[in-house]
This record gives structure tokens, sequence and C-alpha cells, in this order.
């Protein structure tokens, strides 16, 4: 076998990819809603369009765009030419391994999710989720 082909994913390991990008959709979706119910809680209701606005501009929004940009890196690698290589996605794995790290103390990011994993407990499960494909092997 030669270094490339041993570095190509193995189609156990292409599809625990596919998952992890399947269950962080989720995890965005299950954030972005909870935090839509906050929003609205003060602002009133807001259609989908506007909904897609608010979580571009508004900072209440904010701190959900390190998900969003790890989902799009996913996707770009899917989306390349070459296959996506093992190195690729143990790095995905350990930036996504990384950024969900909540805590009371950290960055914005780890504050917000943190907070949202104390109020909200389908998050909780998306979260374990996402944990469980971060901790299979193949």
């Amino acid at each position: 076998m030669s270094n490339a082909s041993s570095s190509t994913l193995s189609q156990p390991a292409r599809q625990r990819f596919l998952d992890l990008r399947k269950a962080l959709l989720h995890l965005h979706r299950v954030l972005m809603e909870a935090e839509r119910a906050a929003y609205e809680q003060v602002h009133g209701r807001v259609s989908g369009g506007a909904l897609l606005q608010l979580v571009i501009h508004h900072e209440q929004f904010d701190w959900l765009h390190p998900i969003s940009r790890l989902i799009v890196q996913m996707d770009e690698r899917l989306d390349a030419e070459e296959p996506i290589s093992s190195e690729d996605m143990q790095a995905l794995f350990t930036d996504t391994r990384s950024l969900l790290t909540p805590s009371e103390t950290g960055n914005a990011f780890e504050r917000k999710y943190d907070e949202a994993l104390q109020r909200d407990p389908t998050a909780v499960m998306a979260h374990g989720a996402v944990s469980q494909l971060l901790t299979a092997t193949d």
C-alpha cells in the first residue's frame, strides 16, 4: 500500500466523519433554536428569514459562529476533489473536541455553551451524541 492510500479514510472512518457532521448539524440547530427562543422572549416572534439574518448579524447569535465554521470546514473537505485523509479527519475531530468544551470560566463560546447545556436537556443529548462519536474508534 502506498502512503497516499494508507492515509485515505476507510469506509467505516468516512461514515464516522459523516455521522459527526450530522450530529454537529443537529447540535447547531438545537443551540440555535434555544437562542431563538431566548431572543423571542425579549423581542417577539421572528420569521425564518429574519432568524437567518439574526444568526449572521446579531451579537446574541455570534457565539454560534465557531460551530458553523467547523461544519463549513467539514463540508469543504467533503466537496474537495481529493478524498479526506485520516489526518484531515483527526484534525477536524481534534478541533471539534477542543471547541465543544463547556466552561463557566472559559472564553465566550465556552461560557455560552456551558449555559446552554445547563438550561436545555435537548442540548445535553445532542452534545452527548457528538461526544460519543468523538470517542468511538474504528
